[in-house]
């Protein structure tokens, strides 16, 4: 499965990372910026997962970008 992280970076802004990469996919000074890239990252890659932190590195979001498999998926198929 893909997976891209949007972190903040140390130095101001927010980094697109992969998880275990040392090195970030892209940086952006705000973070829908950064979530946005993130999505557009996995969607090309065939869909996967986005996990957004916040501040202080704690996960603060996850998003399933299609078609990947979403670990919760709706119950009802209406």
């Amino acid at each position: 499965m893909n997976r891209r992280h949007v972190v903040p970076n140390p130095n101001g802004g927010w980094d697109v990372r992969a998880p275990g990469a040392s090195r970030a996919s892209a940086h952006y000074d705000t973070q829908a910026a950064a979530q946005a890239r993130a999505r557009d990252i996995v969607r090309n890659a065939g869909g996967g997962e986005v996990t957004t932190h916040n501040r202080n590195g704690q996960i603060r979001d996850s998003d399933t970008i299609p078609p990947g498999n979403d670990p919760c998926p709706p119950r009802d198929t209406k």
